[in-house]
């Protein structure tokens, strides 16, 4: 490790950890409704138990009731969608990959699409909840999908096969959901199954947020448990067999690993696009390549990302909510250019 990386290794993570807590802060303050910062930390620590500070109830429904779940739960998506794109782009070693490898946001469409266009209950539920729960559902077949025909005879999980398994069942769903909003013909399930494709955390609530925060921190350690064999994957398959990687279980444990965490921030939010794709890249051009520095770094700054997509998202425009995914796609796009620009033919990659 250089000088520069062991300094990074030490001031990099608190320092990015400092900017999303301050990112809070100054978020759940925004809105049509503004709240000085200071009021905004007051209804934060009257909420943990450390005093009234004289928090009036208005300021205690607007920071924490309706801004607090859906900016805690922007950074949690965010830092789960960074994460997976980090491993997954290791695991393949494929610059272009992303939380949605395996199919998974298509598949959740699939289940979504059908509630919402056809206006169907699911396992007894209605609304929300019966989307959230199809949309699950759906990510889930789709994983299954990909991996039967990604399997080869032997039982190993090859990363070009999966790769197209994923395409594969990716385009079927694309075709499934774009079938049946046409022939529906109702303008209004249209215009939802649009927003749902493009993500929004305006729809989380402290419950859904919870969960999604327990589920990604618990991802977010396995995937930290395995840093230093992701690491031998830079050099190749055969170089990490030959430090003794476990390749093929190491393989499964992880694939299915971010399959099920993408699937549960999917099934909650939408497909948001860009951060799984964009973040490790840009992380990954600060810091270097290693793992224990660069899954952390990639949920920090992830966070970040998501955090201010989502709160420009709501109050770009006034009186209308874009959604996120654009917000995304414009941000990423040009850092991704940059990247590109930067790192010359050839000398972009996983590997460093």
């Amino acid at each position: 490790m250089t000088e520069r990386r062991r300094w990074l290794s030490y001031v990099a993570p608190p320092a990015a950890a400092l900017v999303l807590l301050l990112s809070v802060a100054v978020a759940l303050g925004i809105g049509p409704v503004h709240v000085p910062v200071d009021r905004v930390v007051a209804v934060v620590l009257r909420r943990a138990g450390f005093g009234d500070f004289g928090v009036r109830l208005v300021d205690d429904q607007i920071v924490w009731q309706l801004r607090g779940p859906r900016v805690v739960g922007a950074a949690v998506v965010g830092a789960g969608l960074a994460c997976c794109g980090a491993v997954l782009q290791t695991l393949t070693r494929n610059d272009l990959a992303d939380p949605y490898l395996l199919g998974i946001s298509s598949g959740a469409a699939v289940g979504a699409v059908t509630v919402i266009v056809l206006g169907v209950s699911f396992a007894g539920l209605a609304g929300s909840a019966a989307v959230t729960a199809a949309g699950f559902v759906g990510a889930m077949a789709a994983l299954v999908a990909v991996l039967v025909l990604a399997v080869g005879r032997r039982g190993a999980l090859s990363p070009t096969r999966t790769v197209l398994a994923g395409v594969a069942v990716a385009q079927i769903g694309a075709a499934y959901t774009s079938l049946i909003t046409i022939l529906r013909g109702d303008s209004d399930a249209a215009r939802r199954v649009l927003n749902w494709t493009l993500g929004s955390v305006a729809g989380l609530r402290w419950n859904s947020t919870l969960f999604l925060g327990i589920v990604t921190i618990l991802a977010l350690v396995v995937f930290g448990s395995m840093a230093t064999q992701l690491d031998a994957f830079a050099f190749g398959e055969t170089s990490a067999r030959s430090l003794g990687v476990a390749v093929e279980r190491l393989r499964w444990t992880l694939m299915v690993g971010t399959a099920l965490l993408t699937a549960a921030l999917v099934a909650y939010v939408g497909a948001v696009g860009f951060v799984g794709l964009v973040v490790p890249h840009i992380v990954r051009a600060i810091t270097g390549p290693g793992h224990r520095l660069l899954l952390p770094m990639s949920a920090l700054v992830g966070a970040i990302l998501l955090l201010w997509s989502d709160t420009l998202a709501r109050t770009l425009v006034s009186g209308e909510e874009i959604p996120i995914g654009v917000i995304t796609a414009v941000i990423g796009t040009p850092f991704f250019a940059w990247l590109l620009r930067r790192t010359g033919d050839g000398q972009a990659g996983v590997a460093g």
